[in-house]
């Protein structure tokens, strides 16, 4: 197998989702790295709101996902190629759709680690990754 030239790495403010990113930088230091965080509408909506996404909570929204990658980005040590990007979506669909576009060679993402009840009721988004993915997928505990 060659060594992936292009690696995604699932981000979010988890210990799994920092723990991808450490398994990322230390086994893939020669490829090119990008944080994808992905925006769930679903999760992010105010029940408030009868409007649901306007316009200024969709900037809030960005605004806290670039603010977290750049967080996430500063511990990349700087010989490592790094990007970043904030995307909308379903988590899992997104990773599979983002990975299909941009011409990544593996992704490396981390795992809340639940089974039972807590698994079937709240799915695992790098249990689908890993299914719906055409390309290699490291799932880190």
């Amino acid at each position: 197998m060659t060594e992936p030239e292009h690696v995604l790495v699932p981000v979010d403010d988890s210990e799994p989702a920092r723990d991808a990113l450490e398994f990322a930088v230390t086994n893939f230091a020669d490829a090119t790295l990008t944080l994808l965080h992905v925006i769930n509408p679903i999760r992010t909506l105010d029940a408030g709101n009868p409007n649901l996404w306007d316009e200024s909570h969709v900037d809030s929204e960005r605004e806290r996902a670039e603010g977290l990658l750049e967080a996430v980005a500063a511990d990349v040590p700087d010989d490592v190629d790094v990007t970043t990007v904030a995307e909308f979506g379903d988590p899992a669909e997104t990773v599979v759709e983002y990975a299909s576009r941009n011409g990544v060679d593996h992704v490396v993402i981390g795992s809340h680690g639940r089974s039972g009840v807590k698994r079937l009721v709240l799915g695992s988004v790098a249990e689908a990754v890993s299914r719906q993915s055409p390309i290699p997928v490291s799932i880190v505990r």
